[in-house]
């Protein structure tokens, strides 16, 4: 705020004292600035132990690497839904109405394409134990042959070993 005695609006300067502020102001503009630090690192060395319990930084919690990684995959998992959704919400938008059967084929669009893709998987695998492979050995001298069958199966997997 203002004080009374101040003028609100400064008084025109003249030629030569705009000439001298001018001169003023381009020779504190590329004087150099004064050395200050712009960081500091501090050398003391760190207590080996203290009484003052850890603190959570901030950022992603403390976790095992699995646990990122699982947490990793589930935010991308996640973000990859937002494309598929601003599609459908574009299409709504264009066709002027949201109409059942076209929310009904947007959302089945993505099963219809993964059930047969996922049936011809689950086919594909069991084709490859109907058919045994055939080997042909030859052996010159004494040979003893041992066969091992594995089956490893489930979710939690138990492995059952079969020796001949």
């Amino acid at each position: 705020m203002n004080r009374p005695d101040q003028p609100t609006h400064p008084l025109p300067m003249t030629d030569t004292e705009a000439a001298a502020e001018a001169r003023r102001i381009i020779a504190d503009a590329y004087r150099p600035a004064p050395e200050m630090p712009t960081a500091y690192r501090d050398d003391t060395p760190l207590p080996a132990y203290g009484n003052t319990p850890p603190v959570v930084q901030p950022g992603t919690p403390p976790m095992s690497q699995r646990a990122v990684d699982a947490g990793r995959l589930m935010l991308t998992g996640g973000l990859a839904t937002v494309p598929p959704g601003l599609v459908a919400i574009g299409l709504l938008i264009a066709s002027e109405h949201a109409d059942p059967t076209v929310i009904g084929m947007i959302c089945a669009a993505p099963a219809a394409v993964a059930v047969p893709v996922l049936a011809i998987a689950r086919l594909l695998r069991r084709a490859t134990g109907v058919v045994p492979d055939v080997h042909h050995h030859h052996y010159n001298g004494p040979v003893r042959h041992e066969t091992t069958i594995t089956h490893t199966r489930g979710l939690i997997a138990r492995t059952h070993n079969e020796l001949d």
